[in-house]
């Protein structure tokens, strides 16, 4: 019979299998707390009745700021913008507004076709873009009460 010598582990390898193990355990109640002074997440954000956005034509770099209420449309050269939703934080929130925008893009002869349909948001732009090889438009503020 053949017997297998038993080598003990060193003591920096079992030190470092505690200290992964804690870390581990550890784990679940971080990822509960969150990252250190983040804002909480608000329960409900306040609807308004209105929109300011921003504009801008790419090929003559005009940019246009305008009010849009909730359910109307507005023209930004073959778009046609309707506003759905605009929704912001309360006041002892963290900054944050979201506007739900349907893009249609009209061009002479042709049949309209949705460019955009979703969420943007003011402090992250790039988050939900609309892609267009002419026009950006992104949300600035909610208006209204």
């Amino acid at each position: 019979m053949t017997t297998i010598p038993v080598t003990t582990t060193p003591k920096s390898l079992r030190l470092r299998g505690a200290a992964l193990a804690a870390a581990l355990l550890c784990l679940p109640v971080l990822s509960l707390t969150g990252p250190a002074g983040a804002a909480p997440v608000p329960e409900e954000m306040v609807s308004r009745p209105a929109a300011k956005l921003q504009g801008l034509d790419k090929i003559t770099a005009r940019t246009s700021t305008f009010t849009i209420a909730v359910g109307e449309t507005k023209a930004l050269g073959s778009l046609r913008i309707t506003l759905r939703a605009c929704k912001e934080n309360p006041p002892i929130e963290t900054p944050e507004t979201a506007a739900f925008l349907e893009v249609i893009e009209n061009k002479p002869g042709e049949q309209a076709e949705p460019v955009f349909s979703g969420w943007m948001f003011a402090s992250s732009p790039a988050l939900s873009a609309m892609e267009h090889p002419i026009y950006d438009v992104w949300v600035l503020s909610c208006e209204g009460d």
